[in-house]
């Protein structure tokens, strides 16, 4: 299971949620199987981000999209006060791993 991994500055965490459920069907389109939203503790205009696909095509093919139809657009990414740092992250099979 691929993981895109993102992590960005933010203005306004209430702003950046507003903008990221406006693209839920998109992400449904696009083969995200999970989401999970972080902020680092103490650090309250960073967020975090995970989501899960189906393949490395589809996570690969979805941070085309953020990239150029997204982040590129303040009207689309009003809270985004940075550089996206993004990474496509494969599992590690371990027995230890839970």
């Amino acid at each position: 299971m691929p993981t895109l991994h993102i992590e960005h500055p933010i203005s306004d965490l209430e702003t950046w949620l507003a903008a990221f459920d406006r693209f839920a069907d998109r992400r449904v389109a696009a083969g995200v199987t999970a989401e999970r939203i972080w902020q680092p503790a103490g650090d309250r205009h960073q967020i975090v981000l995970d989501l899960d696909f189906g393949s490395a095509d589809q996570a690969s093919s979805f941070l085309h999209f953020l990239k150029t139809q997204v982040w590129t657009t303040p009207d689309n990414a009003p809270a985004l006060a940075g550089a996206p740092r993004t990474t496509i992250l494969d599992a590690v099979p371990h027995p230890a791993a839970r």
